[in-house]
């Protein structure tokens, strides 16, 4: 394993203690459920704590905690109290904080499991956008897999402390890899994992009504189908390779 940060990078099987606690200082900034807050210190000064801990100059580290409670839209909130906020912006607290290192890695140990589902799904959410606009690479653990196939661009199954399949969503949905893998996507939602690829049929020269990629989400189909009876097509490398109707994606459903 290595990790790779601005001007060095770092083998952890081959690091002494020294190297190590460089990579958990400078490499890896961590989000648990609202781990580590305190409640005496401003939502500023606990999202800059990271910062100081590691010496960064006072002026520095305000700013940049500013720039990240902006992002998290908590920069009203900068003075108050921590022990002041609700679950869900003391959570936006923390990813604040971690995104505040700048560290290229960031670990979140089920950090919205303790939240209510409509504050964990908008932080879900938030969290998506951040990543797009930070690009950060997320290692997000979770025991709920509705919530890893909405955050997780591949994910890691794992069974008895060992892991037993990695793949995309799709890839994870389509070709389980063991029967206990199978037996744990059962009851997932295919919508949020589907695409135009996984329910198209084959090209027979019906009416169409447009063009969609083979990666289109089954859910923007179905929209586009919504009332309609002619089929869109399926396009990839600019030949069409299938096309979609409501009833395919019903047959697809079905299997």
């Amino acid at each position: 394993v290595h990790v790779h940060a601005e001007g060095w990078s770092c083998d952890i099987h081959g690091s002494n203690p020294a190297e190590l606690r460089r990579v958990r200082r400078e490499g890896v900034s961590m989000v648990f459920q609202q781990f580590g807050l305190l409640p005496w210190r401003t939502v500023r000064d606990n999202v800059a704590l990271g910062l100081e801990l590691s010496n960064v100059p006072k002026a520095e580290r305000l700013e940049r905690a500013e720039r990240q409670l902006k992002l998290v839209g908590l920069s009203d909130w900068a003075d108050r109290k921590v022990g002041e906020l609700s679950g869900g912006m003391q959570q936006r607290v923390g990813l604040a904080r971690a995104f505040a290192t700048e560290a290229p890695i960031l670990l979140m140990d089920e950090p919205f499991s303790a939240l209510d589902p409509l504050i964990r799904t908008r932080l879900q959410d938030e969290l998506l956008d951040l990543q797009r606009e930070l690009n950060r690479t997320i290692i997000f653990v979770s025991h709920d897999l509705d919530e890893a196939f909405k955050l997780g661009g591949r994910i890691a199954i794992m069974e008895g402390g060992r892991i037993v399949q990695i793949g995309t969503p799709r890839e994870i949905f389509s070709n389980p890899a063991s029967d206990y893998v199978a037996e744990f996507v059962a009851n997932m939602n295919p919508l949020e994992v589907l695409t135009a690829r996984d329910v198209m049929g084959i090209v027979d020269g019906a009416p169409t009504q447009g063009e969609t990629s083979a990666e289109t989400p089954v859910r923007e189909l179905m929209d586009r189908l919504r009332g309609a009876d002619a089929a869109i097509e399926v396009m990839e490398d600019g030949a069409q390779i299938g096309t979609v109707t409501a009833h395919s994606i019903v047959d697809r459903l079905k299997a």
